[in-house]
């Protein structure tokens, strides 16, 4: 009889566990899933770009400089986009992604504040149009950092809470990063204003 109530007890033990290591794995695969949706919107926005400075570049023949920046921002976050998408969570992988991101926030700023100065810039539909995607797909990337941000305070949570803190160390379940932005100025959208 005792040893069918120790059995009992460790079968019970080891549905416990399990039901803890599930619970470990589907966060994790959650907020990987969440990167890809940052993934999918970074992807876009970072392919509007070339087109946004090509447009410019027939009325900006003076602001060079600028334009080439943007291009080297943009292809910075593309690298920074690849490292974080190889190891979504990874701290130092977010870091460079959310600092090469912000440089790109920042250079395109600076060529929207330039095109102020080209009415016919200003003016121009295609220019218009893609600052319009542009502003909507930094809407999307906001959305898809907010979704992977709450899954992986999710799966931290789950890693870290006791008993789950138990057998994420067990099976060596590393914690995740988020997707931080510096500064309230740097949470903000890209102002376009043409027309």
């Amino acid at each position: 009889m005792s040893l069918v109530i120790v059995l009992a007890i460790l079968i019970g033990i080891g549905f416990f566990v399990v039901g803890l290591y599930n619970g470990l794995v589907t966060g994790r695969n959650g907020y990987k899933n969440a990167f890809a949706q940052i993934d999918v919107q970074l992807t876009r926005r970072y392919d509007l770009i070339p087109n946004l400075v090509e447009t410019a570049k027939a009325y900006m023949a003076h602001e060079r400089g600028t334009l080439e920046a943007v291009i080297q921002a943009r292809n910075s976050a593309v690298s920074g986009l690849s490292a974080a998408k190889s190891n979504p969570g990874d701290a130092a992988a977010m870091q460079q992604l959310a600092g090469a991101d912000n440089a790109l926030t920042q250079t395109l700023g600076r060529l929207f504040a330039l095109s102020e100065a080209y009415p016919d810039l200003k003016a121009n539909q295609t220019m218009m149009q893609l600052s319009e995607e542009l502003t909507s797909t930094e809407n999307k990337v906001a959305f898809a950092r907010q979704a992977y941000n709450d899954a992986v305070m999710g799966y931290n949570n789950r890693r870290e809470v006791f008993p789950g803190s138990i057998v994420a160390n067990m099976f060596a379940f590393q914690a995740a990063e988020p997707l931080k932005i510096e500064s309230d100025a740097k949470r903000d959208v890209p102002k376009v204003a043409f027309g």
